[in-house]
């Protein structure tokens, strides 16, 4: 669905990755709109029966009865970092049985809204990622350094789930490519929010609301959040 010298098909697998884990994509409905999105790219890198999109803001049991048995087996993850969370690391090498796993697709702001206001995302284990990978999604604006794309969360994801760490290098190369051939077009590189905001580079008005304003403080102190 590209032009062809922007083709990302040489960049993807010859054969869907072969994976035991099955992932739930959770998506707003605002990034099926989004042109640069990278979960078609992280579809295309799977077999279809391991990659299942949903696409929505609110899941109640009755209208998906399939995703409420899937968060209600003991073997469920959802990746969502917090208090509640438990390193994947850790998870991972206490289970040896096939896993599926959820992430949630959108802002951050979107996943905390989706997250919240269904109650079937807090059946799962919640689970989530050491702050030890900087985003190679250079052409959008993340919050912080460690903050990642569904694409490369789901590619840290499989690669501790699978112990397979061919798997992450699989799954970024299209990314990458994407990113390249972007930039090659005009695109420019986004720095975080926190390292604009830390060398005094942010250009936009500061927020008039409070709370938001405040996390804009703990970003530049170096405040968990």
């Amino acid at each position: 669905s590209r032009p062809q010298k922007v083709c990302l098909c040489p960049f993807l697998p010859i054969h869907p990755l072969k994976v035991s884990t099955c992932l739930y994509i959770i998506q707003h409905p605002a990034e099926e709109s989004r042109v640069l999105r990278t979960v078609p790219l992280l579809a295309a890198c799977l077999p279809p029966d391991k990659c299942k999109i949903l696409v929505g803001r609110r899941f109640s049991e009755d209208r998906y009865p399939e995703l409420a048995t899937v968060c209600r087996n003991p073997n469920t993850l959802i990746l969502y970092p917090g208090a509640e969370a438990t390193n994947l690391e850790e998870v991972a090498m206490m289970s040896s049985s096939p896993s599926v796993m959820i992430i949630i697709d959108g802002t951050w702001s979107q996943a905390k809204d989706i997250f919240y206001k269904n109650s079937l995302f807090r059946l799962p284990r919640q689970v989530q990622l050491k702050p030890n990978y900087s985003s190679q999604y250079v052409i959008r604006t993340q919050p912080t350094n460690t903050c990642l794309s569904t694409l490369e969360c789901a590619a840290v994801a499989l690669t501790i789930m699978e112990k397979n760490k061919s798997i992450q290098e699989t799954i970024l190369h299209p990314l990458q490519a994407l990113c390249s051939f972007q930039l090659q077009h005009g695109a420019q590189i986004h720095h975080s929010k926190e390292h604009l905001l830390k060398n005094g580079l942010y250009d936009k008005p500061m927020p008039k609301n409070k709370r938001k304003l405040r996390r804009m403080e703990l970003l530049v102190n170096n405040v968990k959040i």
